[in-house]
């Protein structure tokens, strides 16, 4: 749960969201097993039922009318909820620092998605692909500028750590 909960944060960008996600796909999960074929991966059935979920929370979300902040305003979180806030933020940053967190947040959602599985959750690349239901050479192409993305946006935080010589100079496309 803790792997698909990190997936889902990096999917929808904030706790509530993310906890939200996780939920409704293991409800789906639970209520669809007898879908599971014995001797598959579960992980990636699991993950492909939060990418989904995604989807369909966010067209929903896109289709409900916007409310305007001039009009009404998000009450407080109540001291509990601000409690479970920050545990969850200080877990998303004892798993990656700021830096990383703030240079993934800026990948599009297709790239960023990519990059979690494979590089955060261990995903094979026909794994994604599955999960994803896009083929092969878009999760090959996606990781490559993602990476490239990352790369190139972390350097001063390598070099701060001591990782990082020179920056190489990137070829144009």
């Amino acid at each position: 749960m803790h792997d698909l909960y990190f997936a889902a944060l990096g999917l929808a960008h904030n706790a509530r969201d993310a906890e939200d996600l996780v939920q409704e796909a293991y409800l789906k999960a639970f209520k669809n097993f007898r879908r599971f074929r014995p001797g598959t991966n579960f992980k990636a059935w699991i993950y492909r039922i939060l990418v989904n979920t995604s989807i369909d929370f966010y067209r929903r979300r896109s289709r409900a009318p916007m409310l305007s902040a001039l009009t009404e305003e998000a009450p407080a979180p109540s001291a509990p909820e601000r409690h479970r806030l920050l545990d969850n933020m200080e877990a998303l940053d004892s798993f990656v620092g700021d830096d990383v967190r703030h240079a993934l947040d800026e990948l599009p959602p297709a790239h960023r998605i990519v990059v979690l599985l494979a590089d955060i959750e261990g995903f094979k690349y026909r794994e994604i692909a599955s999960i994803l239901r896009i083929p092969l050479g878009t999760v090959m192409s996606r990781l490559h500028h993602a990476r490239r993305h990352l790369r190139i946006a972390l350097w001063d935080f390598a070099r701060r750590q001591g990782y990082a010589g020179p920056p190489r100079r990137e070829r144009k496309a």
